[in-house]
């Protein structure tokens, strides 16, 4: 393959493309424009016309993973149905992606909180946890979810989720399969984002 072979900006995406490959299976250690530049058959200097250096590159799979991730997550708040049924779907998303990709994951939010990461990076990375204290928002309204400033909420059900992906990836789970865990990780965050009623525990 050549130089060529590339047309309206094919290389960029093809160069994303073989980066998040090499990124699952090599972790970022082991991408260079250079060695991706051999993998697709394209010349040395080509990878440049796209990404400055490794760290633009780094940055852009970041932006390309949050802006998917954004896209799941959105598409589960806006769907039809009560909002436990929704925030359960966020959840079974944010988990789907966080143990399948989560090489990508590590180097998206390593990349938004390094030191001079861009607006963009920023702000996509907190549009995620924006759409679970928006949703979240959006059940106190309808008296379904607990009183609490929506954001330390979706703080305190992210960090649920996110352990449990980061034991699932680690093979700690022992012998509990992730769909189960994942359902009882759900069913007390529900639980416990369910207002009181009122003279309950008394």
């Amino acid at each position: 393959m050549t130089d060529r072979s590339y047309h309206h900006g094919n290389l960029r995406s093809a160069l994303l493309e073989r980066a998040e490959e090499v990124l699952a299976a090599a972790g970022a250690e082991g991408l260079s424009l250079r060695a991706l530049a051999r993998d697709l058959g394209v010349s040395h200097a080509a990878p440049s016309r796209h990404f400055r250096d490794r760290q633009a590159l780094l940055d852009a799979l970041a932006v390309g993973g949050f802006t998917r991730l954004n896209a799941r997550l959105q598409a589960e708040a806006d769907a039809p149905g009560p909002v436990a049924a929704r925030l359960a779907g966020l959840g079974r998303a944010y988990l789907d992606f966080a143990v399948t990709h989560a090489p990508l994951l590590d180097l998206m939010f390593t990349a938004k909180h390094a030191e001079g990461s861009s607006e963009e990076l920023r702000e996509l990375g907190h549009h995620s946890m924006a759409v679970a204290a928006g949703l979240l928002a959006a059940g106190q309204q309808e008296g379904a979810v607990r009183a609490g400033d929506p954001a330390r909420l979706a703080q305190v059900a992210f960090s649920a989720l996110h352990g449990l992906a980061a034991l699932a990836v680690g093979g700690l789970l022992d012998d509990t399969p992730l769909p189960e865990a994942t359902e009882l990780t759900l069913d007390v965050l529900l639980a416990g984002l369910t207002p009181v009623a009122a003279g309950a525990g008394g």
